[in-house]
């Protein structure tokens, strides 16, 4: 369920948002217009938000910006401590995954995540989908904006173009965590009671928009 992979977060935690910001060139184009992607989760948000995957916060400022009510899990201790440091003190940030988490007393009317939802495969994204169905009501939405390909073929493209140009982190992060593609979310979305929208932001990351039917 994405917890294998703490230990990866506990090493980038203090230096993730110099990442996203496109310091290291290796995942630059994966960062590219990351600023952008936060806004257009927001902007596709309504009501009170629970966010996945929150990281050290950066979405989540992003939603208290523009006066959200936003409740956050994050599963890496490091990572939640930064977020906590950088949040306002009334922002509750709890520990929890995409499919182990205590849902909010409040009702919820979107569903977050950026950059994460990869680290579940695919039969777990389609678990975490059928959940969120069961707790969501007609017209509420999940939004995510994750690396996301257009087909088997794009993935192992992309795989061999980081190898080529050297980014051997970059392609083995790709060979190791589970990257799908629109067609397979598509079809977890749909036989969910979800309509999906999926919209491209750089040569990996899609936002996709789904609204419960």
């Amino acid at each position: 369920m994405g917890r294998e992979f703490l230990n990866l977060f506990e090493q980038w935690a203090d230096h993730y948002d110099e990442s996203v910001n496109g310091t290291d060139e290796e995942y630059r184009d994966v960062f590219k217009y990351y600023e952008q992607i936060l806004e257009t989760v927001t902007e596709r948000s309504i009501g009170h938000v629970l966010e996945f995957g929150v990281g050290t916060g950066n979405l989540t400022q992003k939603f208290i910006d523009k006066g959200f009510n936003i409740y956050g899990i994050e599963p890496s201790s490091p990572m939640r401590k930064h977020a906590i440091d950088k949040l306002p003190s009334s922002v509750s940030i709890e520990d929890g995954d995409f499919l182990e988490f205590t849902w909010p007393k409040e009702q919820v009317n979107t569903i977050v995540s950026t950059y994460a939802f990869h680290h579940l495969t695919d039969e777990e994204k389609e678990v975490a989908i059928a959940k969120y169905g069961n707790y969501l009501t007609k017209g509420d939405k999940i939004v995510f904006a994750d690396t996301v390909f257009e087909s088997e073929e794009a993935y192992k493209d992309m795989v061999e173009k980081s190898k080529n140009r050297g980014f051997h982190n970059l392609a083995e992060d790709l060979l190791r965590e589970y990257y799908t593609t629109i067609d397979k979310l598509e079809k977890m979305f749909t036989d969910h009671n979800f309509s999906v929208h999926f919209s491209r932001c750089n040569d990996f990351v899609w936002v996709m928009e789904a609204v419960k039917q």
